[in-house]
Order: C-alpha cells, then structure tokens, then sequence
C-alpha cells in the first residue's frame, strides 16, 4: 500500500515550514529530530514529492491517562486494577500556510488515525489523545468526534469509534 505520510529525515526541508503557529514551526524545525533519535515521538509528514516541501505534519507516542479521566460510560470497561489507561497521543499537527484550506489538515488526521489503530492491534491503546494549542484545533478536533476529557485541556476518540471509521 502506499503510504500517504513519510518519517521526517534530512531530505525534507524542515526550515521553510511555516503554519503561522510558532510552538508547531519551532518543533519540526528545531526539536523533531531529537525527539525522534531519543525516541519520545516519532514526525511523520507529507511530502511535496518534487521540492521535499513539507506540506504538513504530526507526532505520534505512546502515551497513559488517568483512569478517573475517562468518561464513566468508556470507564466501566476498564478492570478495576488499572489507574491509568493506555493510549496514543497526536501530539502535535500542522500545515504549512502555502497548503493550508485545501483538506491537508484531514488527510493528515485520517492518516494519523489509521496508523494509531493498526499500531493498537500490536500494542495496547484504548484511544488516541490530543492536546489542542488553541480553540481553532479543538474545534476541529471536535468535527471528527473527538470528546473534551474533564479537568483536562485534552481530546480523546476511542479506538472503537476510530475502528468503525476504517470499516
């Protein structure tokens, strides 16, 4: 099959990644690499093809909440010997403004939720997490189901609800 995203590696020309969000450019044209080399995240981006432009990007990692987190109607699934449940977290997404309103920003969720749930058929991942930066990425968070979890600024989809998307 080929594969919409790519790991991030040297040919890719990370300075001239520009969102218009200074955290999400600073990442991928400072931090991604180490990250990557310490093994904390792995960078997966999409790839102008002709100009190893990167037209955008996410991280995906391993990642735990606190059982008491979780909505109660998902908490009840959980044995009672588990305090924190394991999850994926997408940690960070962006599109470089030159490709911006053009479906980048979905195709790069849709990628990133394909690959959590296969990777969740070989480790354990009740759901995929994500920290929206500002209002504009909980809403568009919140277009794809993703649910607010209590006392927390994090999204949550489950990996069920992701698994009937990819039916």
């Amino acid at each position: 099959m080929n594969e919409l995203t790519e790991v991030l590696d040297s040919k890719h020309r990370k300075k001239e990644f520009s969102c218009g969000k200074e955290m999400l450019d600073n990442y991928i044209q400072k931090q991604a690499n180490q990250d990557m080399k310490r093994k904390l995240s792995v960078c997966f981006v999409l790839n102008n093809q002709a100009e190893n432009l990167i037209k955008g990007y996410y991280t995906l990692s391993n990642h735990s909440v606190p059982k008491e987190l979780i909505p109660s109607r998902f908490e009840k699934k959980f044995p009672k010997s588990y305090t924190s449940i394991p999850t994926t977290l997408l940690g960070r997404l962006g599109v470089d403004k030159r490709y911006q309103k053009q479906g980048i920003g979905e195709l790069l969720l849709i990628d990133a939720l394909r690959r959590s749930y296969d990777i969740s058929k070989s480790i354990g991942s009740f759901a995929v997490i994500v920290d929206p930066l500002d209002r504009d990425a909980e809403r568009f968070y919140g277009k794809y189901g993703f649910i607010k979890l209590p006392d927390s600024g994090k999204m949550f989809l489950s990996m069920n609800t992701i698994k009937e998307l990819f039916k």
